[in-house]
């Protein structure tokens, strides 16, 4: 098989070969762990390293031999409107342990579909019917047609504003429903969804640097922005195989209110136990029917008398069920009642034990660390974080402040 090597196509060469390794890795692994996730992010690497083949194939002399020119014309490598999809789809399914496949999903694939046929359609008539090039008498792949290009890199920034939607829909669930928010917030996905918008952003810089330097616009000016588009998917490769946490909160939009989702049950077999909770308590809605003040006064006695806050992986339905509820009414009563979500509710009881600690002494037997995962915390990060909201301290401040003896 021809491949002529040089500077410009051994360092695509490295890249793409590393991105369908990895695309591999990432396929195995989600045979392996049962997540779906690994799926949709080997299929996201995957569609990444053949963006990038048709200028490391172009260099490496494809463009100019036969049979290998019409290899390249007639084989979609660069398929815009499926990476948008594929984008959504894995935030989703790292996300929400409800998400499933379905033919609402297969909907946002269409355009991605519709892109074959009409590549397929072009092969087939020049192929069969005149035997010559008719659609590429220009000389051009239609891969890099003006209108697909821009119009794939709209799809993407589309697909790119909902996934960031939904995650930001998917914090205000889980601080309304567990207690560890913070270890679960997946500080993956932020950087996942970072990288993905430098590689949007990628041939926004290029097209204006090209205003510049207009040497960008040739083929081997292009050539730049592969690379660097290339070392962006390398480094979702890495991290992404390496990522060991996901989601394992199930949820599903309510179907008329923004401010609302439905909490499913986590046991796959009780799937029809469903609640809907507000995910934003400064908007909650009003019950009339709810006794606040009531419901109020039995949380606050089982989460204290029962130190139900020590259990650092408490959830909203745990405090249900002790109260022989449902998790809407807890949910309701939170919000409503003490005007904050359940992750704060709950680190507001881990802060006073921490404090009555500090107060009897307990900071000069053991570490702070030890404290605070004795009274619930379950990392340093998330217990600084949750003083210093509290107190406007952090712990150490806090101990200075108030002359306690530093540990």
């Amino acid at each position: 098989m021809l491949f002529q090597f040089g500077f410009y196509s051994s360092l695509l060469l490295i890249t793409f070969s590393q991105g369908l390794i990895y695309s591999i890795l990432l396929l195995m692994k989600g045979f392996r762990t049962g997540n779906k996730s690994n799926y949709w992010l080997s299929f996201f690497i995957f569609l990444c390293s053949i963006y990038i083949a048709p200028w490391m194939l172009g260099f490496a002399g494809w463009y100019d031999n036969q049979p290998y020119r019409d290899i390249l014309f007639y084989t979609p490598l660069q398929h815009l409107f499926f990476i948008g999809p594929v984008i959504y789809c894995y935030t989703q399914s790292l996300l929400n342990a409800h998400f499933r496949f379905n033919k609402k999903q297969l909907f946002h694939f269409i355009p991605g579909v519709l892109y074959l046929i009409y590549i397929v359609s072009i092969w087939t008539y020049d192929t069969f019917i005149i035997k010559d090039y008719y659609f590429y008498t220009d000389g051009m792949d239609k891969d890099f047609d003006s209108w697909y290009q821009k119009s794939g890199l709209l799809s993407m920034v589309i697909y790119f504003i909902i996934s960031l939607r939904y995650y930001t829909i998917y914090k205000k669930v889980i601080f309304q429903v567990v207690s560890y928010a913070d270890r679960i917030l997946l500080r993956w996905i932020q950087n996942y969804l970072i990288a993905f918008l430098i590689m949007l952003l990628l041939p926004i810089f290029f097209d204006g640097m090209a205003y510049f330097y207009p040497h960008l616009k040739t083929y081997t000016g292009s050539w730049w922005y592969f690379l660097f588009f290339s070392i962006v998917m390398y480094y979702i490769a890495i991290t992404g195989y390496s990522n060991p946490v996901y989601s394992s909160i199930p949820f599903k939009m309510a179907a008329n209110n923004i401010n609302q989702v439905v909490l499913l049950s986590e046991n796959k077999n009780a799937i029809e136990e469903e609640f809907v909770i507000d995910i934003d308590f400064e908007t909650v809605s009003e019950n009339n029917l709810l006794n606040i003040e009531e419901w109020k006064s039995r949380v606050q006695t089982l989460i204290y008398e029962h130190s139900m806050f020590i259990n650092s992986e408490l959830t909203l339905t745990d405090v249900a069920k002790k109260l022989n509820t449902n998790a809407a009414i807890i949910s309701k009563t939170i919000n409503q009642g003490f005007k904050m979500n359940f992750n704060d509710f709950i680190n507001t009881y881990r802060i006073e034990a921490v404090k009555q600690a500090f107060a009897v002494g307990a900071h000069q037997k053991t570490t702070l660390l030890g404290i605070a995962f004795d009274c619930g915390f379950n990392s340093k990060a998330t217990f600084n974080r949750a003083f210093k909201k509290n107190t406007g301290f952090s712990p150490k401040e806090y101990l200075k402040e108030y002359s306690f003896t530093a540990p």
